[in-house]
């Protein structure tokens, strides 16, 4: 079947093939959070992002290959909430950009920032850090063979905005750095990964910009 990124809590989840790296999305929670689970297709590692609710589910997704590691995209409590027990059942690594790590209840055995790179296996994810909706927010950008990069952004970018804000000060940051560090440096064709909700594209948002920015969300 083809790939939509179209998932809700309680069904089943969206697989998709990236080069070397299998993608699979899952929706669990209150919040519908969407959880991804990466596997390198050569070696079999896999990592989680965001193990946020519903562990049993979340471990029924990694199945008995194990896991290597939990990377959370950011502090909100909706997007680590089934991270201690994960870490507990599988004793992965738990990853976090070092500007959120203190606010997430779980302690980080890595903190990073921009520039470092995440491993599954044999594919590299390359880390960016994003202010706006957190102090510490971080998007991880994996380019696969093919020339496509597909973004794991959390709650910095949705189909129709930036993600939430409570301040203009903070909306300016986040518009400012989304636009710098994602559409002012990757192609149309690149597949965005939402925290909640549906997959989308830069192309497919990038002419709303002006927009975002007028209405100030």
């Amino acid at each position: 079947m083809t790939y939509t990124g179209e998932v809700e809590v309680g069904g089943p989840a969206d697989v998709q093939s990236a080069g070397d790296l299998r993608i699979t999305k899952l929706a669990v929670g209150e919040m519908s959070n969407n959880a991804y689970l990466l596997r390198c297709e050569l070696t079999g590692e896999q990592v989680l992002v965001d193990a946020a609710a519903e562990p049993d589910r979340l471990l029924e997704l990694v199945g008995d290959t194990g896991l290597a590691r939990i990377v959370t995209t950011h502090r909100h409590h909706d997007h680590w909430g089934a991270l201690a027990a994960v870490k507990e059942a599988t004793g992965a690594e738990t990853v976090a950009g070092e500007r959120d790590a203190e606010g997430i209840e779980v302690a980080s055995d890595r903190t990073v920032a921009t520039g470092a790179r995440v491993r599954v296996g044999s594919c590299e994810l390359e880390v960016i850090e994003v202010v706006g909706h957190t102090p510490g927010s971080i998007v991880l950008a994996y380019d696969d063979p093919d020339g496509v990069v597909h973004l794991f952004v959390g709650d910095d970018l949705f189909p129709g905005g930036v993600g939430k804000t409570w301040s203009p000060e903070d909306f300016t940051t986040l518009i400012g750095e989304v636009e710098t560090k994602l559409f002012g440096r990757f192609p149309d064709d690149t597949h965005v990964y939402p925290g909640h909700g549906n997959d989308t594209t830069l192309g497919a948002e990038r002419p709303h910009l002006p927009e975002w920015r007028e209405r100030g969300w």
